[in-house]
């Protein structure tokens, strides 16, 4: 992402839903996940639907270095990819 440069709403929620994948194949990840969020697994879907719970899953991963670090390698991303796509999906301002 150049420098300046804003990531897009829609880049951040497919980061983010690719992040809910890769949890969704870790089962102890996605058990903590779930336990912390007060969801269950039904509700996983409809939830998926909402930003403020797609920031909640890039937050997880921020919390969980090793998580995190996993994960950027299997997507082959940044980690910074992840806390830009965090800070776009709550809607935070620049400073």
């Amino acid at each position: 992402m150049p420098i300046g440069k804003r990531l897009s709403v829609d880049a951040a929620e497919e980061l983010a839903i690719s992040a809910l994948a890769y949890l969704a194949g870790n089962p102890d990840a996605l058990g903590r996940f779930l336990s912390l969020s007060g969801i269950g697994p039904a509700d996983l879907r409809a939830a998926a639907r909402e930003s403020g719970f797609l920031a909640g899953v890039l937050e997880f991963f921020l919390a969980d270095e090793s998580l995190l670090l996993a994960f950027v390698e299997a997507a082959q991303v940044r980690p910074t990819m992840i806390a830009a796509a965090r800070h776009t999906l709550a809607g935070e301002s620049e400073f």
